[in-house]
């Protein structure tokens, strides 16, 4: 798991060992089941993810039915807004495959900031990129149909699709199982 971390931080930084020791003394990874519910709806998150292997999903519940807001995988973080406002969280994060996530709290955070204050620097840049991400599919999301959205999600995440249910890929693309099927069997006629 460490050489997970580590890869994907070399992308940004570089790390001394004291850095690497000091990180590893955080206890910072866990391994959740299948199925396991991070967060609920009014529930309020103490931690930030970060995923090293697995998926997580965001979702909400509107008359009984999920709608699915998010996929994250491997080298993707989320951050509860519940954690950030401390307010109860508006949607669920649930692990859809077996999921290895490095976990973080606000204090943890705070000890590694004020001893490299590299680290800070590169959280905030990374959110930048985040954040710019998440506004460009937003805004691609808004403003497509709904095979559009298939078809961009078939471009970023294609092995996404093998990864969790098809129910979930449809209620991420705002429609019908169905329907999805119908997208599906006409984009392999073409």
């Amino acid at each position: 798991m460490e050489e997970h971390l580590f890869r994907f931080l070399a992308k940004h930084i570089v790390l001394n060992e004291e850095e690497k020791e000091v990180l590893l003394g955080f206890d910072l990874f866990r391994t959740y089941p299948k199925g396991l519910l991070l967060l609920d709806e009014g529930g309020f998150s103490k931690e930030a993810y970060f995923v090293i292997k697995g998926c997580l999903r965001t979702y909400y519940l509107q008359d009984g039915l999920e709608k699915t807001i998010a996929f994250y995988t491997e080298e993707e973080g989320i951050t509860p807004e519940s954690l950030i406002n401390q307010t109860p969280s508006k949607y669920c994060i649930s692990c859809e495959e077996e999921t290895i996530l490095l976990v973080s709290t606000p204090k943890m955070e705070k000890l590694v900031f004020e001893k490299f204050p590299k680290f800070e620097t590169l959280c905030r840049v990374l959110s930048e990129k985040e954040l710019a991400n998440q506004q460009l599919a937003f805004a691609k999301m808004f403003n497509a149909t709904p095979e559009e959205r298939y078809l961009h999600l078939m471009k970023t995440k294609p092995k996404l699709l093998q990864r969790v249910p098809q129910y979930q890929i449809a209620s991420y693309i705002g429609v019908q199982p169905e329907s999805l099927s119908r997208i599906r069997k006409r984009l392999k006629g073409k």
